[in-house]
């Protein structure tokens, strides 16, 4: 079974703008998420059914956020933690 990625145009363009070895590193995180999409945590109240995953991209913490089910995966969101949740929060609605 093939696992379908699915990027929204907030994630794409948060994407465009990292250099390669950036996007090596996003491409890793990518791989955890696919493999296991319970790696991240789950979010409750406006955020229920995202889950943000963390980790390190040359030595700063980013954030990842996706929404998941057996057969896909749907990347939302990239950034730092400053306002990440708030502007998740406004994208959503």
């Amino acid at each position: 079974m093939t696992i379908q990625v699915l990027q929204t145009p907030l994630f794409s363009r948060q994407k465009k703008k990292l250099n390669k070895k950036q996007i090596k590193e996003l491409d890793n995180a990518i791989r955890q998420i696919i493999n296991d999409p319970k790696v991240g945590k789950e979010k409750k109240r406006n955020l229920k059914d995202t889950w943000v995953y963390k980790f390190k991209m040359i030595n700063q913490l980013y954030l990842l956020a996706y929404e998941w089910d057996a057969k896909s995966r749907v990347l939302i969101a990239l950034g730092v933690h400053e306002n990440f949740y708030r502007n998740l929060e406004r994208y959503l609605k």
